[in-house]
C-alpha cells in the first residue's frame, strides 16, 4: 500500500464530482470499504483470542481493553494521526495537513482512506494488550492506546506508506533500483510495530505473579478457553482476507486472486509448521501454538503477499511457524512473560515479511501501478532492494520499541503501569470494573495461585 502524502486540490465532500470524473470508481469505494469491514471485525478475532489465553478473572478487562483500542483509536487517529501518517509531506518525516478531516481532508476519497488506515492502526494498538495482558493499569492502558495510535503508527506508517523517506528518498529509490522500501499491507508497518512497542511494555511491566518459580524457570498459565483461542484465530484468518487483498485499494487490481492465495497458503503452512514443531518436541500437538503458527504466517505474508508467488508464500509460512514457537520459548527463558506469545507472532514474524519480501520478490509485479519498475529481491539479483528492506526492518525495531520504552517508562515513573500484587491475584475484572466475566461461576484462581511475589506491582 503506498499512498501519496498529499490530499486533493479541492476536497468533495459529496462524491458527485469525483464520480463524474470517474464512474467505475463506485466499485474500488465498495471494495475498499467492505475490506476496511473485515478488517474491523478482526478486534473481535484479537478479543477471543487474548480471552482464550488468559485466566478467567481477567477476561472481562481483556476484552474492554480491545474495544477501547478501537474507540480510543478512533478518536486519536482522527485527530493527529491520519495527518501525521498521510498529509502533505514534511521532508519525508511526517505529514502536516490535514487535521480532524478539514479542509482538503474533507472529500471522499480520503475519507475513504482514513477508514482503511484507521482499522490498520486499530489493529497495531490490540497487539500490545494480548502480551501484558493481567497486569497493566486500565487507566494507564488507555493513554498507551492513544498515544500509539496518534504518533507512534502514523509517523513509522508515513515513512513508508505516506511519501516519507524509506519509501521514496533519493537514497533508498537509488539503492532499491527505482523504489525504496516497501511493505504491501502491513507486516512492519503495523505488525512488527505493535509486536516491539509490546516487547518494551512487557519489558518494563514484568511478568505475571507466579510465571516464574524461586529459581527463574518459567511455569505454565494456562488460558482459560482454549475454544475462544481457536475461533479468534479463525476470524482473524478471514479478516486477513481484507487486511491483504484490500490493500490494493482497487477492485480493478486482479491480483487480489494472488493474494489471497499467498495469505491462504502462508498461514496453513504456519499453523501445520507449529503443529509438528510442538508435536514432536511436546509429545503432543498444541493447540495454542498451532494458533499462533497460524496468525504468524498471516503476519509475515503481510509485507510480500502481491510481490511473492504461491511456492515463495508457502516457504515464508513455514518459517513464521518457526519463529512463532521458537521465538516464544526464547523470550520465555529470559524472562520476558508475553502472555500470548504477540511479540513473536507480529514482532519477529513482522520483521521476518520484510526481509522476506526482500528476498522472494520475483519480479512478475510492479509497485502498485504498471508504470513502475517490477519489483525483485535478491533470489532475482537485485541485492540493493533487499538491503532497503533490511534497513527499513532496522528502522521499524529502532523506532516501535524505542518509543514504546520510552512511553512505557514514562507512565511507569509518573502513573504507574501496573496494579498491586493483591489486586493482581484477586483479577482486573472485579479490581478495575467491578464485574465479572463468567458470574455463575466461582474463580479459585485466587487461592490456588502461588504467592510468589515475582514481578507484581511498581518499584
Amino acid at each position: 500500500m503506498l499512498i501519496s502524502g498529499s490530499f486533493v486540490l479541492a476536497g468533495d465532500p459529496t462524491g458527485a464530482e469525483t464520480l463524474k470524473e470517474s464512474p467505475e470508481v463506485s466499485v474500488d469505494f465498495v471494495w475498499v470499504l467492505i475490506c476496511g469491514f473485515l478488517v474491523m471485525f478482526m478486534q473481535a478475532g484479537f478479543a477471543l483470542l487474548e480471552a482464550g489465553f488468559t485466566r478467567a478473572k481477567n477476561v472481562a478487562n481483556v476484552m474492554m481493553k480491545n474495544l477501547m483500542d478501537f474507540a480510543v483509536g478512533s478518536l486519536a487517529f482522527f485527530a493527529v494521526g491520519f495527518a501525521l501518517m498521510m498529509g502533505n509531506d514534511w521532508h519525508g518525516l511526517i505529514g502536516k495537513s490535514g487535521w480532524f478531516l478539514l479542509g482538503d481532508a474533507y472529500d471522499v476519497s480520503t475519507i475513504e482512506i482514513w477508514f482503511f488506515m484507521l482499522v490498520f492502526c486499530a489493529t497495531a494498538a490490540t497487539i500490545v494488550s494480548g502480551a501484558i495482558a493481567e497486569r497493566p493499569k486500565f487507566s494507564t492502558y488507555l493513554i498507551y492506546s492513544a498515544v500509539v495510535s496518534a504518533i507512534i503508527y502514523p509517523i513509522y506508517g508515513h515513512w513508508l506508506w505516506g511519501g516519507g523517506w524509506l519509501s521514496s528518498s533519493d537514497f533508498m529509490t537509488k539503492l532499491g533500483g527505482g523504489y525504496g522500501a516497501l511493505d504491501f499491507a502491513g507486516s512492519g508497518v503495523v505488525h512488527a510495530l505493535g509486536g516491539y512497542v509490546a516487547l518494551a511494555a512487557c519489558m518494563l511491566l514484568g511478568p505475571r505473579i507466579g510465571k516464574y518459580d524461586k529459581h527463574g524457570n518459567p511455569r505454565p498459565i494456562p488460558g482459560h478457553n482454549i475454544a475462544y483461542a481457536v475461533i479468534g484465530t479463525l476470524i482473524l484468518w478471514f479478516g486477513w482476507f481484507g487486511f491483504n487483498p484490500g490493500s490494493t485499494l482497487s477492485a480493478h487490481e486482479l491480483r487480489i486472486s494472488i493474494i489471497a492465495a499467498n495469505t491462504n497458503l502462508a498461514a496453513a503452512a504456519g499453523a501445520i509448521t507449529a503443529m509438528l514443531i510442538t508435536w514432536k518436541k511436546l509429545g503432543k500437538p498444541d493447540v495454542g501454538m498451532t494458533c499462533n503458527g497460524a496468525i504468524g504466517g498471516l503476519v509475515a505474508i503481510t509485507a510480500p503477499c502481491a510481490w511473492v508467488a504461491p511456492w515463495a508464500a508457502t516457504i515464508i509460512g513455514i518459517v513464521a511457524g518457526f519463529i512463532a514457537v521458537y521465538g516464544y520459548w526464547f523470550l520465555e527463558k529470559r524472562g520476558i512473560d508475553d502472555v500470548v506469545g504477540a511479540v513473536p507472532v507480529h514482532g519477529f514474524n513482522g520483521t521476518w515479511g520484510l526481509i522476506a519480501l526482500g528476498l522472494f520478490a520475483d519480479g512478475t509485479y510492479g509497485n502498485y501501478t504498471t508504470e513502475l519498475p517490477h519489483i525483485t529481491g535478491l533470489l532475482y539479483g537485485n541485492p540493493g532492494f533487499f538491503a532497503c528492506q533490511v534497513i527499513s526492518a532496522i528502522v521499524n525495531f529502532i523506532w516501535a520499541f524505542g518509543t514504546g520504552y520510552v512511553l512505557f517508562y514514562i507512565l511507569k515513573k509518573t502513573v504507574g503501569i501496573r496494579v498491586s500484587p493483591e489486586e493482581e491475584r484477586v483479577g482486573l475484572d472485579i479490581v478495575e470494573h467491578a464485574t465479572i466475566a463468567y458470574p455463575n461461576f466461582v474463580s479459585t484462581e485466587a487461592v490456588l495461585l502461588p504467592t510468589v511475589k515475582n514481578g507484581g506491582g511498581e518499584e
